[in-house]
């Protein structure tokens, strides 16, 4: 009689479980490939992380002099978003009434409450070439550290500026950026600022009377100083949030050094953040060395840029820049700018995610609003994403740093 083989129960116990174990095992197996299919959009900046949310909130300094109230309006208006902060510094008493009216008149501004007018013993004239404008460019950040919470860059502008791109194009490529990038057009080569700039000695009245603006330059010189290393560009920044508190609350004494010497330099808004963040460890790594403004120059260039008109406006459509310095008062080119670019009717907000009206028959898109991070982007960012993605690139980026 054949005696039937039966399997050690030991066996049949490893064979009974073994089924378990692996649809058990198949979820943990399937993540990495979940995890590639999910990570497989990328972002517009070409990378493959989902943009963070909510978007970064940008802090905006406007300043003008006497007489800039009804531009600082417009750009204002044109500028204006709910998830954005805005300082704005006038020097004139009836300009500054006029836009603390305006703000008050307004529904969103007046809700969110993210717009605040400087008070006449916060804002006074500045000296375009002198110490004073930097100062006021300081007061102005320190105010925003003070008074609202949350913001990533700095970003100041004068009444002479106008956007190129609605808030929602910015916000929604700088969603993608790393939140410690300084964008700040700089170099070494001072060339022949050296001699106009850094050797001569200097005296802006308008530390100390109100009504006095122009500089006054003495004939002595003095020579270029060994302990750092000077660098200037343009006085147009976007500065992150971290930069600017080492600037301001001054937990390294870089920032004071440097703030002493500039008090003798002409136009030392074009010399001073520069200057410091190229001369310290911290930072001397997260610049980006564009100040992201469209500006047209003469043939050889001269002291300031030419002011911007109609016959520039193709080349501004296509350029990327979210900002363009300089404009007139009213020049044609920002009815052009507000129509075909911003999609503004006057007198209204730059229309974004966050209006809910309908701009049929002229209306108001922004009368009627919703959550102020909805971000709805048009063809800007793309251009803007263009951009970035060039001043970004591996032989672009680290090898124009602080040179």
């Amino acid at each position: 009689m054949t005696r039937k083989h039966h399997p050690p129960p030991q066996a049949h116990h490893h064979r009974q479980r073994w089924p378990r174990w692996l649809l058990l095992a198949l979820p943990l197996l399937c993540l990495p490939i979940l995890y590639a299919a999910l990570g497989s959009a990328r972002s517009p900046l070409g990378g493959r992380q989902q943009a963070p949310l909510p978007p970064p909130r940008l802090a905006y300094l406007i300043s003008g002099g006497a007489g800039d109230g009804p531009r600082i309006r417009r750009l204002l208006a044109a500028l204006y978003h709910p998830w954005n902060y805005y300082l704005v510094g006038v020097a004139g008493d009836e300009d500054r009434a006029d836009l603390e009216a305006f703000v008050r008149g307004e529904e969103a501004p007046r809700r969110y409450g993210n717009v605040r007018v400087a008070a006449p013993g916060e804002w006074a004239a500045v000296s375009r070439r002198g110490p004073t404008e930097l100062a006021a460019t300081l007061h102005g950040a320190a105010l925003m550290l003070k008074e609202f919470q949350g913001w990533s860059w700095f970003i100041n502008l004068s009444a002479s500026d106008y956007p190129l791109m609605p808030q929602d194009d910015l916000l929604h490529i700088f969603s993608y950026l790393p939140r410690d990038l300084n964008f700040i057009e700089h170099t070494s080569s001072i060339g022949w600022k050296e001699h106009q700039m850094a050797r001569p000695i200097i005296v802006d009245p308008a530390l100390q009377i109100s009504n006095k603006t122009e500089v006054i330059t003495t004939k002595e010189k003095r020579s270029l100083p060994s302990a750092f290393k000077i660098f200037v560009g343009s006085p147009w920044v976007i500065l992150s949030r971290p930069f600017l508190e080492f600037c301001i609350l001054g937990w390294d004494n870089l920032p004071r050094t440097l703030l002493m010497y500039f008090t003798n330099f002409l136009s030392s808004s074009e010399g001073y953040f520069h200057t410091v963040i190229c001369n310290s460890k911290y930072y001397q790594n997260t610049t980006v060395n564009s100040d992201l403004r469209f500006m047209a120059w003469d043939n050889p260039p001269r002291t300031h840029p030419l002011n911007l008109t109609t016959e520039h406006f193709a080349a501004m459509a296509d350029s990327g820049r979210p900002f363009a310095h300089s404009f007139t008062y009213d020049d044609p080119v920002l009815d052009m700018i507000d129509a075909e670019l911003l999609k503004r009717g006057p007198d209204h907000f730059t229309p974004g995610g966050w209006c809910l009206g309908s701009p049929v028959g002229g209306k108001d898109p922004c009368s009627f609003f919703g959550r102020s991070f909805v971000l709805r982007p048009m063809k800007g960012s793309g251009k803007l994403e263009k951009l970035l993605l060039k001043l970004l690139e591996p032989d672009n980026f680290r090898p124009k740093q602080c040179i």
